[in-house]
C-alpha cells in the first residue's frame, strides 16, 4: 500500500466510499514498483467535477512520485469510478516502462553469467 496518499477535491465532494475506492485502486500500484522505490513512493489524487448544460465530466488526476521520475496521469469521464479505473490502467503501463527504464538488471547478469559458464565448460 503506498504510504503517503493525497487527495484533494475541487468542487466535489469525497465521502468515505469513494476514498475507500480510490485507496483500493491507487494505493495498491505499490506492488508494480521495484522494492527500492516503495518507501518513497508519494501519490498525489486530484479529483474534479466540471458542470455544464450538457453533461457533467469528472476528471481523475494522479501524480506519482518515485524516485528518479514524477508520472503523472489524467482522465476524464462521465462517471468518476470509470476515471479512476483508466487512470489506474494507465499508471500500471507507464510504471511498466519505468520499471523497464530504472531496473536494476541483476537477473539478467545472473542469467548471461550463468549461460557463459556452461559454453566454457
Amino acid at each position: 500500500m503506498i504510504q503517503k496518499f493525497d487527495i484533494t477535491s475541487v468542487h466535489t465532494i469525497v465521502d468515505d466510499k469513494l476514498q475507500k475506492y480510490l485507496m483500493k485502486k491507487i494505493g495498491q500500484l505499490d506492488r508494480y514498483v521495484p522494492r527500492a522505490g516503495r518507501d518513497s513512493a508519494h501519490a498525489e489524487v486530484m479529483l474534479k467535477e466540471a458542470k455544464s448544460k450538457e453533461n457533467d465530466r469528472y476528471t481523475c488526476e494522479v501524480t506519482l512520485h518515485l524516485p528518479h521520475e514524477v508520472i503523472n496521469v489524467s482522465e476524464s469521464t462521465p462517471n468518476m469510478y470509470s476515471a479512476i479505473d483508466i487512470v489506474e490502467a494507465k499508471l500500471k503501463h507507464q510504471i511498466e516502462k519505468y520499471k523497464e527504464l530504472h531496473a536494476s538488471g541483476g537477473l539478467h547478469r545472473r542469467l548471461a553469467n550463468r549461460l557463459a559458464k556452461k559454453s566454457i565448460a
